[in-house]
């Protein structure tokens, strides 16, 4: 499995996602849209707008959190194949 985050040095849930990917001994690579004006540009042609944290795992877009409720860790065990305990 490849996974890819784009994310940002100020983003609370671009932390969070890193943790819980971290903690889950999931390997992956880190694209600050910050520093990184055409990470920044295929955002915003995949989704729309500048949200983050998103992740691509093996090539399919997933956005991990939502507005007001925080990382969706359910989505994420399932997405990523990770049993709950």
């Amino acid at each position: 499995m490849t996974v890819q985050v784009y994310t940002a040095a100020w983003c609370r849930d671009c932390r969070a996602a890193k943790q819980f990917l971290d903690s889950h001994g999931i390997p992956y690579t880190e694209i600050n849209v910050d520093t990184d004006p055409a990470a920044s540009a295929e955002v915003m042609r995949h989704v729309g707008k500048r949200a983050i944290p998103q992740l691509v795992i093996d090539g399919e877009w997933f956005q991990p959190y939502k507005a007001g409720y925080g990382l969706l860790f359910d989505e994420l065990h399932a997405r990523l194949g990770i049993p709950r305990s």
